[in-house]
């Protein structure tokens, strides 16, 4: 894999800005989320144990609407993703055919 050139061309523009992209923020997100739910699911074995902890239970929330808003997040990733590639394959088309793999 090469570093795209001076003039990005279709496919440099596709395999190295828009794929890559996507990949990384798919994830950074999805990692995110992962260490939001163990998180969770810790606190909530500390509410099972500790019934009467408002303070727990405050954090408890916070947790896991932090946990909704990533998860909502990675929907949008979804949305902007697909119509990222929609504009690139109206503008690209007879230059360039991307791999299925998108």
């Amino acid at each position: 894999m090469a570093a795209p050139s001076g003039g990005v061309n279709c496919e440099e523009f596709a395999e190295f800005q828009l794929m890559a992209a996507h990949v990384s923020r798919d994830r950074v997100i999805k990692n995110c989320i992962a260490q939001t739910s163990a998180v969770v699911k810790h606190l909530r074995e500390e509410r099972e144990k500790n019934l009467d902890d408002l303070t727990l239970l405050k954090q408890l929330r916070k947790e896991q609407t932090k946990l909704k808003w990533m998860q909502s997040e990675l929907n949008v990733e979804e949305v902007v993703n697909d119509r990222s590639w929609k504009v690139f394959n109206e503008r690209c088309r007879i230059h360039f055919k991307p791999p299925k793999n998108e």
